[in-house]
């Protein structure tokens, strides 16, 4: 069974101190990929010194660019693989992905899109949760991102049908991929293996300003599909109530603060109680309970 060859793209700024555990993560792959592009916004710290000495298989540049979705539709441009990966400057691959991966395409030429599971590790690549990843269910993902991005691999074809990554995006250009990838109708399966480690650290910028991030998703969503579910809505609001008061040291008005924005911005997005919207959350949650049961079944 011949596999397809992988593409990896990284979009890369000033992330020295966890580069080269990206690279090695890549090139340490029992199944190698057919290129390692780095797009490199023009790195000031070390980050240069570390690409020079990578190895012949990766190609990069450095130079301003107009940020992360701008570097990774570089990289979509430029990628000559059958298969393409996107993976984070301070994310890593487990050894054994590419080959689950590449073997899962090769046993069936109709899926589009693999993902699998994932973990949010540390500083020092240590895994401390599981990403909470969902099996494939369309309906379940406009209210819960449940695939971790280093762990989504496509093939290439996709893009004539769905286009590059929205470079107006700074945060959630990973979920409007992926929700455009659905609304084409591409095949998803879902892998039941870990394939990738996504670091989660004080000052990435996941972590660093959770209300934007939250902020910009229901914003995508609104302009997507006109309405945003009542979860990300709910996230928001305590996110950005916990931003200027701590939930233990001041939880009336934490509490005070989340209810005021709950109702403002429900009004705001959707015009609406949301009440359909929780009644689809629930609905399609009972519904992963039940894949997932027959998933292990059949396992």
């Amino acid at each position: 069974m011949k596999l397809p060859s992988i593409s990896v793209i990284t979009p890369s700024f000033n992330q020295g101190a966890f580069i080269a555990r990206t690279l090695a993560s890549v090139a340490n792959q029992s199944h190698p990929p057919l290129e390692h592009l780095i797009f490199d916004g023009g790195s000031s710290d070390n980050t240069l010194t570390v690409l020079r000495q990578a190895g012949g298989s990766v190609r990069w540049v450095s130079r301003p660019d107009g940020g992360q979705a701008d570097a990774v539709n570089h990289g979509l441009k430029a990628a000559r693989g059958d298969v393409i990966a996107w993976i984070n400057s301070d994310d890593i691959y487990y050894p054994q992905a590419f080959a689950q991966v590449a073997a899962r395409f090769a046993a069936d030429p109709s899926i589009d899109v693999v993902y699998g599971d994932a973990d949010h590790i540390d500083l020092q690549d240590q895994p401390f949760e599981p990403y909470p990843t969902a099996v494939w269910d369309p309906w379940l993902l406009p209210h819960v991102c449940f695939i971790c991005q280093p762990a989504l691999f496509f093939r290439r074809q996709v893009l004539d049908r769905v286009g590059l990554l929205n470079p107006n995006l700074r945060y959630c250009m990973d979920y409007e991929f992926w929700l455009r990838l659905a609304n084409a109708g591409c095949r998803f399966t879902y892998l039941p293996v870990k394939l990738a480690g996504s670091r989660l650290y004080p000052s990435n910028k996941t972590l660093a300003d959770r209300p934007a991030v939250h902020h910009e998703i229901a914003e995508m969503l609104r302009t997507r599909n006109g309405t945003v579910p009542l979860r990300w809505v709910v996230a928001y609001a305590n996110h950005s109530a916990a931003s200027r008061w701590s939930p233990e040291l001041n939880p009336w008005r934490y509490r005070h603060h989340a209810l005021r924005m709950l109702i403002r911005q429900q009004w705001h997005w959707n015009r609406t109680p949301g009440l359909w919207s929780l009644a689809e959350l629930l609905l399609a949650r009972g519904r992963q309970r039940r894949l997932r049961a027959s998933l292990t079944a059949s396992s």
